[in-house]
């Protein structure tokens, strides 16, 4: 599974901003499934 997710690099600040925005969003989620997504491929 490769799922492409914006913004890709090289980051700006506010691209990097909107990078570890969605992964906190991600992890406040607390779904296993999709937390794991942003470190892993399966």
């Amino acid at each position: 599974m490769s799922e492409s997710r914006p913004p890709f690099p090289p980051f700006t600040a506010e691209t990097a901003a909107q990078k570890v925005q969605a992964a906190e969003d991600a992890w406040n989620t607390r779904e296993p499934e999709r937390v794991a997504g942003a470190y892993t491929v399966d």
